[in-house]
């Protein structure tokens, strides 16, 4: 039984054309994990229930349209810039709306907004380019949604600022500004596909929590282990592991 539901919800002109909706993102599983085999000979990540609950938790968002990035490139001047290029005038105009989000006039995020944050260095200290995503997202009062780059399967080229926005109340598309990934590419000159998986959204209930802190006893410690290390395989999966449903 379902008793929550997120919303995804876009112009009209957007939405029936029918092109990159929102996914469950289990539907991405990555091909390198699904090859995986798990075995008492061969105990891989694939027995790992964390670590796929990562893969398959929330749902997927994709770039709604090509988008050409040419980062850390010499400009007129002969300066460092980056330059973000794709047809957002033509596809409002062609879809026949001039404010789809598409064509959002926040494009980007300039360098001194982020202060000393590593991303800074990150994106060789140049402005922060930023996706419009025609998706408004909506979920039921009491939850909102994380945002981040699909766990353990994102583009190595760029990746989304993480945030939570409380998605129950606000009445906008979430924009995402990016990190060009400066560690492996000094340069970049690429296309980011349309289609091309770049963030999950993750639900979840807002709750007031408090911190506590206490030591364990030593045979405390060891009935833990003792009852996750009764079986070979899949201890964690079958004994305290919980079924998650995303539709």
């Amino acid at each position: 039984m379902f008793d929550k539901e997120i919303e995804f919800s876009a112009h009209k002109n957007y939405f029936t054309l029918k092109e990159d909706y929102p996914i469950p993102i289990k539907l991405n599983i990555p091909e390198w994990y699904k090859k995986l085999n798990h075995t008492v000979q061969s105990k891989t990540i694939k027995g790992c229930m964390p670590f796929l609950d990562t893969l398959t938790s929330g749902y997927l968002l994709k770039i709604p349209q090509d988008l050409s990035i040419r980062h850390n490139v010499e400009n007129d001047r002969g300066e460092k810039d980056s330059f973000q290029e794709f047809s957002l005038f033509q596809l409002s105009q062609w879809i026949g709306v001039k404010r789809i989000n598409l064509n959002h006039s926040v494009t980007s995020h300039e360098v001194w907004q982020l202060g000393d944050s590593p991303l800074v260095s990150k994106n060789k200290n140049l402005n922060f380019h930023k996706i419009a995503n025609p998706w408004k997202i909506k979920t039921p009062k009491g939850y909102s949604c994380l945002f981040v780059p699909p766990l353990n399967n994102s583009d190595d080229r760029f990746s989304i600022i993480p945030g939570i926005v409380d998605t129950d109340s606000y009445e906008l598309e979430v924009n995402f500004p990016i990190v060009i990934n400066g560690d492996k590419y000094p340069v970049l000159d690429t296309i980011i596909k349309k289609g091309t998986p770049y963030v999950q959204v993750i639900p979840f209930k807002r709750d007031s929590w408090k911190m506590k802190i206490k030591s364990r006893e030593q045979n405390e410690i060891e009935k833990s282990n003792l009852n996750i290390f009764l079986t070979l395989l899949n201890g964690y999966k079958d004994r305290f592991w919980k079924k998650k449903s995303w539709k």
